[in-house]
């Protein structure tokens, strides 16, 4: 009987001929590996285990006795028992072969409970006789509660093959049987693609991992260069050529992004590449291992994607807000005074209808806006909303909405001729009355609104920085109200900023240019005291 010393290790084989490899194994090695693994002889005595394997089932068997004894309890996912004759490693006892893809959980002494996925795998010895199984147990706890669990298993599983890849460097030649072996456990990984470059970067292995991964058998891909894995503007950009760089002068490089497989297929991955030493610190070539994140970078761009969409649906509801506390008031007060004449006037029989004309045209006005205002609410892009706009039209039912106000202030307004074009009938109604009420309360005289339109100068459309493959229409809302110091003209555009203590929410204006920057358009505006106001906006035709 043999025991392999070691602080955190524990082994022993029953005699010489039925293990002899593990006699050579270097267990420093095998001590530094965190995943649990435990080996077991054909006749199911626990010969080996680590501290990792300790620590996952909560207690230290004594080796030679039965490995059934290693954990307290075992269930199946589903929580239903499972025989000690049905569990993986049986398995691979009795039918000698690898059992993967299964998942177990475990019950320490403690009553804690831990999710592991065994991989036993069968060893055999130089004649081809198996002698026993080794069953390395990957501790899925965290995966099952949490998705943070794995970013820590990904770094589990990194740190697992750094250290393994790290270990071979140290290997000499007088332990190539136990570098053998090691080769031989690391092919058989399949989560990750593990690979060896010489010092230009051309392949000199692979494993079954890297097989599944990119899709290339090991005689297809080996000598070729890792090169073949990148997209075409990565290869134009030498990425692959700095990342061999990087890990030559650095000793390490990683990276993250889309690579290639066999089929043209795109995969997200994960990369790190490490320079390989020999004894004397020279520099003999490189390891690659990759792992494939698609399924998390995809993830990852859903959530971006959804938070855009809350903060477009927030930006949204404030829109729905002002709408409602402000476009909806003139047709409401026109009902509400209509409703006060009809009362008085409910002997007269021309003048009462003459009033329920003006309220059902008010209260229709007030339908389209609310049906306009719901369509928005339904809608998720801008694109769907566009539609064909006559802003004569938009004019119109804007002056309608101000009849009254228009009539208090004996208001003039004068239109000349506006242009058609593609928009969101909602905002431009919105924009219109947004800036017909803003003329109109800051004015100490009868106002005088002149809006024309027109066709911007090239000069025009390149001051506002806008494109020139687009046409556009310029309009021109031009005012004879207080006005303002030109200098102030930046804030007006600034949600809740007024330059007055005259009544309003400092949100007209600002939801004016939002619209207008929606419209992919440009505003301005010019002001002086005393002399007016004119409103500058440049809107795309289509």
């Amino acid at each position: 009987m043999k025991k392999i010393s070691g602080t955190r290790v524990k082994g022993l084989i029953p005699n010489e001929t039925a293990l002899d490899w593990l006699a050579d194994l270097n267990s420093a090695i095998i001590e530094e590996i965190p995943a649990p693994l435990y080996v077991c002889d054909m006749d199911r005595r626990m010969i080996y285990y680590n501290k990792a394997a300790a620590n996952l089932w909560g207690w230290e068997p004594s080796l030679g006795e039965d490995y059934r004894l290693s954990s307290w309890k075992i269930y199946r996912p589903d929580g239903s028992s499972l025989s000690a004759e049905d569990c993986p490693m049986s398995v691979a006892l009795k039918e000698q072969r690898p059992v993967v893809g299964e998942e177990l959980i475990i019950e320490r002494p403690d009553g804690d409970q831990v999710y592991v996925q065994p991989n036993p795998r069968p060893l055999f010895n130089t004649s081809g006789q198996m002698v026993g199984v080794i069953n390395l147990l990957i501790d899925i706890t965290d995966k099952k509660k949490s998705e943070q669990a794995i970013k820590e298993s990904e770094t589990r599983y990194r740190l697992l093959a750094e250290s393994l890849e790290k270990k071979v460097e140290e290997r000499t030649e007088t332990l190539k049987e136990s570098e053998e072996r090691y080769h031989k456990m690391i092919e058989e990984v399949q989560d990750y693609a593990i690979l060896q470059l010489d010092c230009n970067g051309f392949i000199m292995n692979w494993n079954q991992g890297a097989e599944k991964i990119k899709g290339y058998t090991e005689k297809e891909i080996i000598g070729k260069n890792l090169r073949i894995f990148y997209l075409e503007e990565d290869r134009k950009n030498l990425l692959p050529e700095k990342l061999i760089k990087q890990a030559l002068e650095t000793g390490r490089a990683q990276h993250e992004g889309w690579r290639l497989r066999k089929d043209g297929s795109r995969f997200w991955g994960s990369v790190v590449i490490t320079a390989l030493h020999d004894d004397d610190n020279n520099i003999i070539g490189f390891s690659k291992l990759t792992r494939d994140l698609t399924e998390r970078k995809l993830a990852e761009d859903h959530a971006k994607i959804y938070a855009m969409d809350i903060e477009f649906r927030n930006k949204q509801l404030e829109e729905y807000a002002y709408i409602a506390s402000h476009d909806l008031q003139e047709p409401l007060r026109k009902i509400q005074v209509f409703g006060e004449l009809l009362e008085r006037n409910l002997d007269n029989k021309d003048v009462a209808k003459r009033y329920v004309d003006k309220i059902n045209s008010s209260a229709r006005r007030m339908t389209q806006l609310i049906k306009g205002v719901l369509k928005y609410s339904q809608l998720s892009r801008n694109e769907e909303l566009l539609e064909d706009i006559d802003l004569n039209i938009t004019l119109k039912n804007v002056v309608a909405d101000f009849d009254l106000l228009i009539e208090e202030k004996n208001a003039e307004i004068i239109v000349h001729n506006l242009p058609k074009l593609k928009g969101i009938a909602i905002q431009q109604h919105q924009l219109f009355s947004n800036l017909i009420a803003n003329s109109i309360k800051f004015s100490d005289k009868n106002p005088v609104i002149e809006i024309t339109a027109g066709e911007p100068t090239k000069a025009e459309i390149d001051e506002a920085g806008l494109h020139h493959l687009h046409r556009y229409t310029k309009i021109i809302f031009k005012d004879n109200g207080v006005g303002f110091e030109q200098q102030y003209s930046p804030q007006i555009f600034k949600m809740f900023k007024r330059l007055s203590d005259a009544q309003g929410t400092g949100i007209g204006l600002a939801l004016c240019k939002k619209i207008v920057d929606n419209h992919n358009g440009h505003i301005s505006v010019i002001s002086a005291p005393g002399k007016g106001t004119t409103f500058t906006i440049i809107l795309p035709i289509e």
